[in-house]
């Protein structure tokens, strides 16, 4: 149930810990989904929250909802405007050659009849900006803390396979999916805010999923 996962509700927004394998709009073949799940998440409310931004089915973490359509509006154009403040923490599959940085690299989509559509780096693509450093190693693998500047379909984990030239763990399409070590792909939406001007912003912290124990000691370290 989502109602057992909110981080943060109001008058006017919900903010979620959406699980790894949930998708946010309901799938073809109708199976359960965040949109699938609206109607719990009413709290007395007529109309049930509308998501304001997307995750991938297998990240997890901080989802903002809208309690109302004017809200809506005004959220989604903070996020277009580059007012959200997210935080996301992966596994990498492999450790860096450095310690962090800023990743530039625009994203255009791919399609093929065979292989279906994915994400690639293009010149001529929307622009993408990713600041990232790593936390810290630990079996041959580092925990890294990304900080998305823009908000492009794929964009941590092109940014991660291109950009640093390490996928994250467990990811199915730019990595080696589910190898040893991850039965999901390492990807965790931690922080998100949002500034919203007279009111107090929106503020939510996702705690970790049972499938980061083995790093979690690695955020200890380096608090």
């Amino acid at each position: 149930m989502l109602t057992d996962h909110i981080l943060f509700i109001d008058a006017e927004a919900i903010v979620i810990d959406k699980p790894a394998g949930l998708p946010v709009d309901t799938p073809r073949d109708g199976s359960p989904s965040v949109e699938t799940a609206r109607e719990s998440l009413l709290f007395g409310f007529q109309r049930p929250p509308l998501a304001v931004h997307r995750l991938d089915r297998d990240t997890s973490g901080c989802l903002l909802l809208a309690r109302n359509p004017r809200a809506h509006k005004r959220f989604a154009a903070a996020f277009e405007a580059g007012l959200a403040d997210k935080t996301y923490l992966a596994v990498l599959d492999g450790v860096p050659a450095d310690e962090g940085g800023r990743i530039a690299l625009a994203l255009s989509k791919y399609s093929t009849r065979a292989d279906g559509w994915r994400m690639v780096p293009d010149a001529r693509g929307k622009a993408a900006t990713t600041d990232w450093r790593v936390l810290g190693v630990a079996d041959g693998r580092a925990l890294v803390e990304f900080r998305p500047q823009t908000g492009r379909t794929h964009q941590l984990r092109v940014h991660a396979a291109e950009g640093i030239g390490i996928p994250i763990l467990g990811d199915p399409v730019y990595g080696q999916g589910g190898k040893e070590g991850a039965s999901m792909m390492m990807l965790h939406a931690v922080r998100l805010g949002l500034p919203r001007d007279p009111h107090p912003a929106i503020a939510a912290e996702a705690p970790l999923p049972p499938s980061f124990a083995p790093w979690a000691s690695l955020l200890d370290a380096d608090a």
